[in-house]
């Protein structure tokens, strides 16, 4: 139990000394993002992912053999749209990989303009929504998505993928000393899992209680708070902002 909540604390308050830095709380608030947005896609965009692409990719394969309430148009685009969004940050991380913390600024930065025009355009839209706003909205959010998955790829901290969780999930089993594993780590496991949790259930409630604006909102305030933490931490020469070899 103590080495379990040891890792809740080193996930969500890291230590000066620790290997990753800040990135892990960091990370876990992109994880947050990840609910919110996807929450939002699925129930006001018609049943697509803008974050989860396996998911999506399911969701292709129900509108293909033509499955009322799925659409292929709308699955392909958000995969499209997605794979620009981590060329885009595949780029950066080429580019600035070996610095962590001018890597998440940059791409983060780039993600929160996305998102503002999501949020912009869901505040502007009517109910039910048009189509031509539905695809605008897929794609910008799908490609922020995109830019997030790249970027925590590049970073590389381990459990905290920000966006698919089914390894998460699968290492907190596996990986535990019942199953004759060397530990689970699943105090950060379980963490990124309530957040994409969280996120989720505040995305839906909003979209069903309130306003659809809410949910990007929120996953735009979130992302720039990691902007502002990332532009104060990308200064810094700390071992932890070297990618390893």
């Amino acid at each position: 139990m103590s080495t379990f909540l040891a890792e809740i604390r080193q996930t969500i308050v890291p230590g000066r000394d620790s290997k990753y830095g800040p990135l892990p709380p960091l990370m876990v608030a992109m994880t947050l993002v990840t609910g919110l947005v996807d929450s939002f896609s699925y129930l006001v965009l018609g049943h697509v992912f803008v974050a989860n692409m396996t998911g999506n990719v399911v969701l292709l394969g129900f509108a293909l053999v033509g499955t009322k309430g799925f659409s292929i148009a709308a699955s392909v685009a958000g995969i499209a749209a997605f794979g620009l969004g981590a060329l885009i940050g595949g780029k950066i991380g080429s580019v600035l990989g070996q610095h962590r913390g001018r890597l998440l600024f940059t791409s983060t930065t780039i993600q929160v303009v996305f998102l503002a025009v999501a949020v912009i355009v869901a505040a502007l839209s009517k109910s039910p929504l048009p189509a031509g706003y539905r695809y605008v909205l897929i794609v910008v959010l799908a490609a922020a998505m995109g830019i997030q998955n790249a970027t925590a790829r590049e970073l590389a901290v381990p459990d905290l993928t920000t966006t698919v969780l089914t390894l998460t999930i699968t290492g907190i089993a596996a990986d535990s000393a019942i199953a004759g594993g060397e530990g689970s780590r699943a105090g950060r496991r379980l963490i990124a899992v309530a957040a994409m949790l969280a996120g989720a259930v505040v995305g839906a409630t909003f979209v069903i209680h309130a306003h659809i604006v809410y949910p990007l909102l929120i996953a735009l305030i979130v992302t720039a708070i990691v902007v502002a933490t990332a532009g104060v931490v990308r200064t810094s020469d700390s071992t932890w902002v070297r990618a390893e070899s």
